[in-house]
């Protein structure tokens, strides 16, 4: 299969996406249309040579793997490029989920921007591993579960979704919560400009917030137990089959790189509010202590399963890695 062979054409594909991601940045630096959007708000156009910037390391970064091939040096400056180009991704999980459940991006220039550099991330990765080509043969490892350290960080990561996912399904049954009751949260909704689908979800008393954590937790599962390396007897057509190792693993970087540093930085604003060092705002509350109680309870949430998600992406890409089997050569007797 083509992607098998990555470590052959990751190099040129890195090129050609740093081409393109730095003609992306220079016409909108150009045009002064803004790349990065920050909660509805559109940012200053004057970053957006900024990202041209990246986009030009990159450029030349790919054009000395082409030309000298992966060496220590060049492949130090691809990873800073990959970590930089990660960072302007952020905000690419945000746009699929509205996208899933059928709303509008804030801009689809910005969620192009995210999607591009996503890519780039995941190419950039590449191609700085593609210089290390084993020269034995490789072998596949068979199933294994994470190790013990790694599963508690799982239970964590789930136990940290339910007061959450409690929050949200007290809301949806028509209770109240925080002082608002899920009447006023509905009429939130509808004014923040709601889908039909989130709406409909919504009168079946079902959150799509909740049935997403609900999918990231089964990824979560799915990531340190065996039956995410191998497709188990419930699925049709696939039990038995080895599970292609992008398949979780994508959704997985790229919910870590989205939860776990916006759980983060909401926590330590979060605190900075409870010392009354800043103040939190209302919002769609009654009072700043109600948005205070759902703000912790949100970002404890994001940021407990984020970093679970990490440590379970980590185990789950050193454990599906192919080892190297090192022909044994043994003497030919004729006899």
């Amino acid at each position: 299969m083509w992607w098998q062979r990555w470590p052959y054409w990751a190099d040129r594909a890195a090129m050609a996406w740093a081409v393109t991601y730095t003609g992306f940045a220079l016409a909108c630096a150009l045009t002064g249309t803004p790349l990065l959007h920050l909660g509805g708000a559109p940012g200053a156009s004057a970053l957006d040579w900024g990202f041209t910037a990246v986009g030009a390391l990159a450029v030349l970064a790919c054009g000395a793997v082409v030309r000298y091939g992966p060496r220590p040096a060049v492949r130090g400056l691809l990873r800073v490029v990959c970590a930089l180009a990660g960072i302007a991704a952020f905000g690419l999980l945000m746009d699929v989920i509205t996208l899933v459940f059928g709303q509008g991006v804030d801009s689809a220039v910005a969620a192009a921007h995210h999607a591009l550099a996503a890519v780039g991330a995941l190419l950039l990765a590449a191609t700085a591993q593609s210089g290390r080509r084993p020269a034995a043969e490789a072998a596949v490892r068979a199933p294994s579960a994470a190790s013990r350290p790694v599963q508690l960080a799982a239970c964590a990561g789930t136990a940290a979704f339910l007061p959450y996912a409690g929050m949200k399904l007290v809301w949806v049954s028509g209770g109240t919560f925080a002082g608002v009751s899920g009447d006023e949260m509905l009429a939130v909704s509808r004014r923040n400009g709601a889908s039909g689908i989130w709406l409909t979800l919504e009168s079946w008393g079902l959150d799509g917030t909740v049935l997403l954590a609900a999918l990231g937790v089964f990824l979560l599962w799915g990531l340190v137990r065996p039956w995410g390396q191998v497709f188990p007897r419930w699925t049709p057509w696939l039990r038995g089959r080895r599970v292609p190792r992008w398949l979780p693993l994508a959704p997985a970087f790229v919910g870590a790189a989205t939860l776990a540093p916006y759980g983060v930085f909401g926590i330590g604003y979060t605190a900075l509010c409870t010392a009354g060092v800043v103040t939190m705002r209302r919002g769609d509350f009654h009072a700043s202590g109600d948005a205070l109680l759902v703000a912790w309870i949100g970002m404890a949430a994001f940021a407990v399963y984020g970093a679970a998600l990490t440590a379970a992406a980590r185990s789950y890409w050193l454990r599906t890695r192919p080892h190297r089997v090192v022909p044994s050569h043994r003497p030919v007797t004729e006899g």
